[in-house]
């Protein structure tokens, strides 16, 4: 075929990292996925978070391999987990918001500010981590054709979608250059109080 659709979704991660200020941007499923594929790569351990977030976020910091240690830490937009460089930017979307040297989690789920109905992209200035990422999220597949491709690698089935990647380059056309950090309705749940959280 003539164009490949795949196209615009490196459309919209040029989009967003040209709006944030980050050097590479590389879009997944989830804000979710994003996460796990961060921690995954820097092999995290020890990971101190809130105790007041979302309940899938501990869940990625597990599957990756690591320890969560909640804390009772106040935020607003963001938080990092801590003592790693990855950022939850889960409910912040605005301009020049990347911070040198880290990885920033985006989530466009439909409640969030880039409400493309599900989503999320990794911000980073790390050519080597942004190189792995693009291969992990899609099977360990490179930007080839498949019969044409040699997988080296494992990797996860997280990519964003062309229809996703054309909604969300479709709302950034008119998004204003600050936008306000988003906040929970209602608050997060004490996440200690799960019974797959309580300390044994």
């Amino acid at each position: 075929m003539k164009n490949n659709p795949y196209k615009i979704v490196k459309m919209l991660e040029e989009e967003i990292a040209a709006y944030t200020g980050a050097k590479y941007a590389v879009s997944v499923d989830s804000c979710t996925n994003a996460l796990f594929l961060c921690c995954k790569y820097l092999q995290v351990k020890d990971v101190i978070i809130p105790k007041h977030t979302y309940v899938s976020v501990p869940m990625s910091v597990i599957h990756a391999g690591g320890n969560v240690i909640f804390q009772d830490i106040h935020w607003s937009g963001i938080y990092r987990l801590k003592p790693y460089p990855i950022y939850d930017a889960a409910k912040r979307l605005t301009s020049n918001m990347y911070i040198k040297k880290s990885y920033m989690c985006l989530s466009f789920h439909i409640k969030k500010q880039l409400g493309i109905g599900k989503g999320g992209m990794i911000l980073t200035d790390d050519k080597k981590a942004f190189e792995w990422f693009k291969k992990a999220r899609y099977e360990g597949r490179s930007e080839k054709f498949y019969k044409d491709d040699d997988i080296d690698m494992l990797g996860w089935n997280m990519y964003m979608t062309p229809q996703q990647a054309a909604h969300g380059l479709a709302l950034m056309q008119n998004y204003p250059k600050h936008k306000d950090d988003l906040g929970e309705y209602g608050g997060y749940r004490d996440l200690t109080e799960f019974t797959i959280f309580k300390e044994k």
